[in-house]
């Protein structure tokens, strides 16, 4: 708690701390609105599913992460901080919901547009499943590679911030 500040004085004192707050929140409201966004996108069929599961869990992150600030200030027991942690779990719930929705138009959608392989000769349906080992060969290929970058993009992330090739201004290595 503020203790026996005033709020001026208590925001003057901490004032980090307060924009770390601040800033916590706005990254919750954004990440909502990108949320939305992303959601319609993938109804519309002009998303990827995989960045709106990317957007819930940024949602999750950012409301633990403002939780953590207001808990570091908070008095033990504040009825307000424990509003607050309700209204996180309800964040992450809604956030949960409609990442199932979404899933569940997706695999709707991809099962009406699933081939009928039971049409298929003995040599088509062996063709298609030798191009489906090819295409898998290649997911596999590139997920490798897109979790290397992503390795190096954290490594880089953890080091220290006047070291890093990030804060300089130097362009990234992929």
């Amino acid at each position: 708690g503020r203790g026996t500040l005033t709020a001026d004085q208590f925001y003057q004192k901490n004032s980090r701390w307060t924009e770390g707050l601040l800033s916590a929140a706005k990254m919750v409201g954004h990440g909502a609105q990108h949320l939305v966004e992303c959601a319609d996108n993938v109804v519309t069929g002009k998303g990827k599913f995989e960045e709106l599961e990317v957007a819930s869990h940024e949602i999750a992150a950012s409301t633990a992460q403002l939780v953590a600030a207001s808990r570091s200030k908070a008095s033990r027991n504040s009825k307000r901080l424990e509003t607050l942690k309700g209204s996180s779990k309800i964040v992450t719930q809604k956030t949960g919901h409609v990442v199932v929705s979404a899933k569940s138009g997706v695999k709707a959608k991809k099962r009406a547009e699933q081939p009928d392989f039971t049409k298929l000769t003995a040599l088509q349906g062996k063709r298609a499943e030798m191009e489906i080992q090819v295409r898998l060969l290649e997911l596999e290929t590139e997920v490798e590679h897109t979790r290397n970058q992503l390795g190096e993009i954290r490594r880089l992330g953890y080091s220290d911030a006047s070291k890093s090739p990030m804060s300089s201004g130097k362009t990234s290595p992929f």
